[in-house]
């Protein structure tokens, strides 16, 4: 029985050991230039994509059409004792909860309210995970921006943009102009907020670049003055 009992507890360190060695780190650096630099992908033309029905913040003048993948799930389950998979079809890009929208978002067409034209945010390929609205700051001084945490690179090399790569930190107006990245390339983002006319942000850098975050890496303050007309990125360090 001991023995038993051994060989099954050397059979779980082996298969949490394998577990380990198959994960993936958050960047793969492919060479030197890689370790400084990212590359942008542009919007596929030929994949297939859909909307969802049309977003307008309060008091704004301008509608926001998510656009995204059609989600298939496998959930797993066979139906009379098939081995054929039960999937699951979402039409679903977005979810909106004012002051912000939410999803597996790949674009957003803006359209002004009295017009039918629409114009994209971007033409890069990236994963939006959400778009915040920053509405007290608007209240207080007319000024409507938007707030992006999203994906722009496949930093992991594994074909998909999705959390298990980089999530950056963007602004823009409420049109859509002026689509703006603040972190800098290949820093993770950690947090953000907004204090009175400015937009502070913690990021953090892989500086021994072992292609992880962890407590030897370099974490990064930073704040954006809102009210510039350039949205030009201050640092600072607390710690001092």
């Amino acid at each position: 029985m001991k023995l038993y009992i051994a060989v099954i507890g050397l059979g779980f360190l082996t298969m949490v050991s394998c577990t380990k060695t198959a994960e993936t780190p958050k960047v793969i650096y492919e060479n030197e230039k890689s370790a400084s630099k990212v590359d942008y992908q542009k919007i596929d033309s030929t994949e297939i994509k859909i909307a969802d029905l049309p977003v307008k913040f309060e008091g704004t003048n301008f509608l926001l059409h998510p656009i995204g993948d059609v989600r298939v799930y496998n959930t797993g389950s066979s139906k009379y004792g098939s081995s054929k998979t039960n999937n699951q079809v979402s039409y679903t890009i977005s979810n909106y909860s004012s002051p912000e929208i939410t999803g597996f978002i790949s674009n957003v067409m803006f359209q002004h309210k009295d017009s039918v034209a629409l114009k994209p945010l971007t033409t890069n390929r990236m994963e939006i995970l959400s778009i915040t609205y920053l509405d007290e700051l608007a209240l207080k001084t007319n000024k409507q921006l938007l707030v992006y945490t999203l994906v722009d690179v496949d930093t992991n090399k594994d074909g998909r943009y999705d959390d298990n790569d980089i999530k950056t930190l963007y602004i823009s107006n409420v049109n859509g102009t002026k689509f703006t990245k603040l972190t800098p390339d290949l820093h993770e983002l950690l947090e953000w907020k907004t204090i009175d006319n400015k937009l502070y942000f913690r990021s953090i850098e892989d500086i021994n670049k072992n292609g992880e975050f962890d407590s030897k890496d370099a974490v990064h303050y930073s704040f954006v003055n809102l009210m510039a007309d350039e949205w030009k990125i201050e640092t600072y360090n607390p710690l001092n």
